[in-house]
């Protein structure tokens, strides 16, 4: 069976995909751009915070935690202790930076803020609590409180 089209073929236009059609391009691209994080496995905060990804591991005398924070510089990293719950807060503003003369031709990298609070199974020892800032990873070294580990009584 053969089919053929009936019409003008004057008044039948070339009509683009959305990968050459500059406008299917912009709307693609901010949906790729609006669901990169869930993709990667991100989260958003209720502030619109990116939540860091964390890896949390517990010896017998401490906490280490490994967040990831991508671009950003250790001015920009907050991490506050209170008692068993920690809150790191960053923010990555040198994406956004333009220097004088510049002409941005094409940006995906935009400025982020990290936010992540969570809440550890016994008290930290926030006077001893180390913090560092390498490659991306913010390493977190939280001693535990002493005292607060269960002690075991004689019976007698």
């Amino acid at each position: 069976m053969n089919l053929i089209r009936r019409g003008n073929p004057a008044l039948q236009a070339y009509r683009p995909n959305a990968l050459e059609d500059g406008f299917g391009r912009m709307v693609e691209s901010m949906f790729q751009d609006f669901f990169a994080p869930l993709a990667a496995g991100q989260q958003w905060g209720s502030d619109g915070a990116l939540a860091p990804r964390l890896d949390v591991k517990e010896t017998e005398k401490s906490f280490e935690i490994q967040a990831e924070l991508p671009g950003v510089e250790k001015e920009d990293v907050k991490v506050s202790v209170d008692g068993q719950r920690i809150t790191i807060e960053a923010e990555c503003r040198k994406a956004n930076e333009r220097r004088e003369g510049e002409t941005v031709v094409y940006a995906e990298r935009t400025a982020s803020k990290f936010m992540r609070s969570f809440t550890l199974p016994t008290e930290v020892d926030d006077t001893t609590a180390q913090a560092r800032l390498e490659n991306g990873v913010l390493q977190l070294s939280l001693p535990k409180k002493q005292g607060t580990e269960a002690r075991r009584l004689t019976i007698q």
